[in-house]
């Protein structure tokens, strides 16, 4: 088959996507990642050929010029209502419209027996009906998201698809899930079953965690990782108060991934806190006891195929349903209140209940458990291959 994959100029929109690429490509299979500049690193990362269609969007910057002068998305918006959700696509549906052409250009010339795209993806739904080849749509986890913004997109791209000569904007063939169905949100679409497989970007192993390697350890170690853009956005003060937390809590290690050029910003740090730059997660995750995240999809999933208990501290979008998620199945706890969120001791207070209650690791094993059952990438390509036949 050739296969194109199309994704949104996010690059944590692709990197869900890769494994099921990889098992693509180790099936004979030929495949070409399309996207804004956005996206590009990430899919060299991933070692898959792209090809680049259109200049940055620059997401990130975009979001914050809208926050209030040094507060981050919790303290400028608050939490958003689900409804809201619908806003996500509309800041990169103009361009959307743009890039059209070049797409089906592309798409024209490249021949396709398959398109692949995130689920807020919607190029690949007008290239699949312009081309009559299957699309497939891929989850990233928890998904309170692409069922409110369905409607933006249809609103938003109908001059497009009526160019097209359609009534309305096509749906998937297949919509893929990675996420447990005993965590994903009750009542929304259902999903085809595809197992969560780890990409957090590629990296080496740090001498520090490979000399851990299969020791004892007389402490419990918390990886505090709250994704590239939490300290972007204005979040360098939360991750003052979060390494507060653990200064009266020497029985606990922390390892903090901050890229080092927020390092200074930090302050001194306590004996038991280790300040590293971001590591690929799969890579840490089965030395800790538990992880204290933003509730990003990609971390948020790592977590969970890892079966730790988890302390959710939502900033923006989806975040706050995976942590709502997390909470009401007990693998784990979930602080969305910016106040709570900064003060050390409610922070101590959960992170030492993660450690001391049987309960959460029970539940985050069990949904350990759950996502290994899901079938693998490898065996979904064979679905696509029948799908495509």
């Amino acid at each position: 088959m050739r296969v194109l994959l199309i994704t949104t100029p996010v690059s944590t929109h692709l990197t869900p996507l890769v494994p099921l690429a990889w098992a693509l490509r180790a099936a004979g299979h030929e495949l070409i990642v399309a996207g804004r500049s956005d996206v590009m690193t990430a899919a060299s990362s991933a070692g898959l050929n792209a090809v680049e269609l259109g200049g940055p969007m620059n997401i990130d910057e975009l979001l914050a010029k809208r926050l209030a002068p040094g507060r981050r998305p919790l303290e400028s918006w608050g939490r958003p209502e689900l409804e809201q959700l619908s806003n996500i696509g509309r800041l990169w549906m103009p361009q959307t419209l743009e890039a059209l052409p070049r797409y089906l250009e592309l798409a024209r010339r490249f021949g396709p027996d398959l398109i692949i795209g995130d689920t807020l993806e919607y190029l690949s739904l007008l290239l699949g009906e312009e081309l009559a080849v299957p699309v497939v749509h891929h989850r990233w986890g928890v998904d309170p998201v692409s069922g409110q913004a369905r409607a933006a997109g249809r609103d938003g791209l109908r001059e497009a698809y009526e160019r097209l000569g359609l009534t309305d904007l096509p749906d998937p063939t297949l919509l893929l899930d990675p996420c447990p169905p005993g965590l994903q949100l009750p009542g929304i679409a259902p999903g085809a079953p595809i197992r969560h497989v780890p990409f957090n970007g590629n990296g080496t192993l740090p001498g520090w965690l490979n000399a851990d390697r299969g020791g004892a350890t007389e402490s419990a170690r918390v990886a505090v990782t709250l994704g590239g853009r939490t300290i972007e956005y204005n979040g360098a003060g939360l991750f003052r108060h979060l390494i507060e937390a653990f200064d009266r809590m020497p029985d606990v290690e922390a390892v903090v991934t901050v890229q080092q050029k927020h390092h200074a910003a930090l302050g001194p740090l306590p004996a038991n806190v280790r300040l590293v730059e971001p590591v690929p997660l799969n890579l840490l995750l089965d030395s800790c006891s538990a992880v204290i995240h933003h509730g990003g999809a990609g971390t948020a999933m790592t977590t969970t195929s890892f079966g730790l208990p988890q302390l959710v501290l939502p900033q923006l979008a989806d975040q706050f349903w995976f942590g709502e998620r997390v909470a009401e199945v007990g693998a784990g706890l979930a602080l969305d209140d910016p106040a709570e969120q900064d003060d050390p001791a409610r922070v101590r207070e959960a992170v030492r209940e993660l450690l001391a209650e049987p309960h959460y690791g029970k539940a985050a094993g069990e949904l350990r458990a759950e996502m290994a059952a899901m079938p693998s990438p490898a065996r979904v390509v064979r679905d696509l291959e029948e799908l495509t036949r």
